[in-house]
C-alpha cells in the first residue's frame, strides 16, 4: 500500500536530516518545501520514532517499478535505492539501506543464515544495534586466513554483536586443497552438523559474487587466476556462498566447488527469507542468473541495476525503465 505524501515527506526529511546529516534550510531546499514544514515533520517523526533508517526502507520500496521486478522475478519485497534522488551516490547507501531492512525482517527466535562479503560486511558495519531475543546468527560457508581484509568469523561476529544474538562461526576453511579432502571433512560430525542446520534457518542474508580478476574469490585466494578463464569456458557467472553458479543458477560442475565447504544450494534456498543484497551495478549477469536460480525472495538493488532488471524482462512496457529516476 503507498503512504500517503505527507508520510513520505516525514521520512523523507527524517532520512536527509538524521541520516545524510542536511541542514533543515539544506532539506527544505531539496524537497521543495518550507524550513517550517521542514521542522514540523522532523518533530512528527521523532514523536513517530521513525527517526532512523530502519524505519526509512519504506521510501524504497513504494515504487512501480519494484513492483514490477517482484512480479517478474517471483520476489516478495524490492528496495530499489536512489530512485528518488535523495542520495547523490545510490551504490554507497546500498549496505545502510540494506542494514536498515535486514534489521526489520529479524525476529526474535530467528536462525539467520549469512554469507559474507564486502557488501555483508559494510552492511554490518552499518547496522543498528537491535535487541533481538533468542537469535542466532550463522555463517554460511567456511572460512579464509587472517591476512584477508573481510575475515568471515568477524562478519558473523559483528551482525551477531548489533543484534545481541548468538553468533557460530564456521572452524572450516572455505576451499580445500583437494575434492577428495573436501569431501572427507564435510562428513565430520561438527561440519556436517552445521552444513545440515542451514535448510532449518528462518532467514538468510548474502550477496552474489562476480566472475572477473577482480571478484571477491580471486581477491581472498579462494581462486587463482590460472583457473578463471576454464570456469569461464564452462559457463560460470556468478558466486553464491563461494560456490560459482552458471547462467541458470545452477551449481557449475568443476573441482573448484567440489573443493568448497559451503551451504548445500537446496539448503539455501529451503530457507523462507532469502535478503540479497547487490551494491555494484557490474553484478547484473550474476544476479540475474542468481534471480532464475530462485536464491532471493527479497532484494535491494540501485535504481540502475533495477532499470537493467526491468530491460531484461521481453514482456516489460519499453516505458518501464524510465520510470526509475536517476
Amino acid at each position: 500500500m503507498a503512504q500517503r505524501s505527507v508520510d513520505k515527506l516525514i521520512h523523507k526529511a527524517a532520512w536527509l536530516y538524521y541520516t545524510h546529516g542536511l541542514r533543515q534550510d539544506e532539506v527544505a531546499q531539496r524537497l521543495g518545501i518550507s524550513r517550517a514544514s521542514v521542522t514540523l515533520y522532523l518533530r512528527r517523526a521523532r514523536e513517530a520514532g521513525i527517526v532512523n533508517i530502519t524505519t526509512s526502507t519504506e521510501l524504497f520500496r513504494d515504487d512501480r517499478a519494484a513492483r514490477q521486478i517482484e512480479d517478474a522475478f517471483g520476489l516478495e519485497t524490492v528496495w530499489i535505492v536512489g530512485n528518488d534522488g535523495l542520495a547523490p551516490e545510490p551504490v554507497t547507501q546500498v549496505p545502510s539501506v540494506a542494514a536498515g531492512v535486514f534489521l526489520e525482517m529479524v525476529e526474535s527466535g530467528d536462525r539467520i543464515a549469512v554469507a559474507w562479503g564486502r557488501t555483508v560486511y559494510a552492511m554490518a558495519d552499518a547496522m543498528a544495534f537491535a535487541d533481538r531475543q533468542g537469535v542466532t546468527v550463522v555463517e554460511m560457508c567456511g572460512n579464509l586466513g587472517s591476512p584477508y581484509e573481510y575475515r568471515p568469523d568477524q562478519c558473523i561476529m559483528e551482525i551477531a554483536r548489533r543484534l545481541n544474538a548468538r553468533g557460530l562461526n564456521f572452524y572450516a576453511p572455505l576451499v580445500l586443497r583437494t575434492a577428495a579432502l573436501a569431501a572427507e571433512l564435510r562428513q565430520e560430525p561438527v561440519i556436517r552438523e552445521q552444513l545440515d542446520s542451514i535448510s532449518g534457518c528462518s532467514l538468510a542474508l548474502f550477496s552474489i559474487g562476480t566472475i572477473n580478476e577482480d571478484s571477491h574469490v580471486i581477491k581472498c585466494g579462494a581462486l587463482g587466476l590460472s583457473e578463471l578463464a576454464d570456469l569461464k569456458a564452462l559457463g560460470a557467472t556468478g558466486v553464491i556462498a563461494g560456490q560459482i553458479i552458471d547462467a541458470n543458477g545452477a551449481l557449475l560442475p568443476c573441482d573448484y566447488n567440489r573443493r568448497m565447504i559451503s551451504a548445500d544450494f537446496d539448503a539455501i534456498r529451503a530457507i523462507p527469507r532469502r535478503l540479497v543484497v547487490v551494491q555494484e551495478d557490474d553484478k547484473f549477469e550474476p544476479l540475474k542468473a542468481a534471480l532464475k536460480g530462485g536464491f532471493a525472495t527479497h532484494l535491494v538493488v540501485t535504481a540502475d541495476m533495477a532499470r537493467n532488471l526491468l530491460a531484461s524482462i521481453p514482456e516489460a512496457p519499453s516505458s518501464a525503465p524510465a520510470d526509475i529516476e536517476a
